[in-house]
């Protein structure tokens, strides 16, 4: 710090101090208030009565649990329904994480599940040669762009490397599609 410099460090105390502090029973008053509207809000994100009440009551439990942290001059209706949503997003999550989880219990070695894969790799065998076939038979500039993109390219990549703008590629890529379709008309 040099010595033309008047301002003085904060210390880590006084920044830790709330500057409108509230008391709990303020707190909690506010809190009460704010449970019909939480109620209301719920409905928007289920209509069971059971999550409704355990949506509402585990926004209450972090809210009594991170009370400090709310200031005076916030809107307690706004700071709980953050909390709300925060928690309904977490919840849907994990229960969407929980559903992708493999179960070691099932038998992934069913004799049903081995015959369909096989089927289907032969299938999509078959499959692929016909898009390779269709392909090829598309003009040379409407082939380039589909191949860089199925190779992972995004537009402007396919744009820079053809020396077109990413319009045209763009363009390509539709008129192409539609020319697949014509052509793959056997699938639909």
């Amino acid at each position: 710090m040099t010595e033309s410099s008047s301002v003085s460090p904060i210390s880590t105390q006084a920044r830790l101090t709330p500057v409108n502090p509230i008391t709990t029973s303020e707190f909690n008053n506010l809190l009460i208030a704010e449970i019909s509207s939480l109620r209301k809000f719920a409905r928007k994100f289920s209509s069971d009565y059971q999550e409704i009440n355990d949506l509402v009551q585990d926004t209450l439990i972090k809210a009594l649990r991170f009370w400090q942290k709310f200031r005076t001059g916030t809107s307690m209706k706004a700071w709980l329904f953050v909390i709300m949503k925060n928690n309904y997003i977490n919840n849907y999550r994990k229960i969407a994480l929980n559903r992708t989880i493999f179960d070691p219990n099932e038998d992934a070695a069913d004799s049903s599940l081995y015959s369909n894969h096989t089927e289907n790799a032969a299938e999509s065998k078959f499959i692929n040669d016909d898009i390779k076939t269709a392909l090829s038979k598309l003009p040379k500039d409407l082939q380039l762009p589909f191949k860089m993109y199925t190779d992972g390219y995004k537009y402007w990549e396919i744009a820079k490397q053809a020396g077109v703008p990413m319009g045209t590629v763009k363009t390509r890529m539709h008129v192409g599609r539609i020319q697949l379709k014509k052509i793959l008309k056997i699938y639909e």
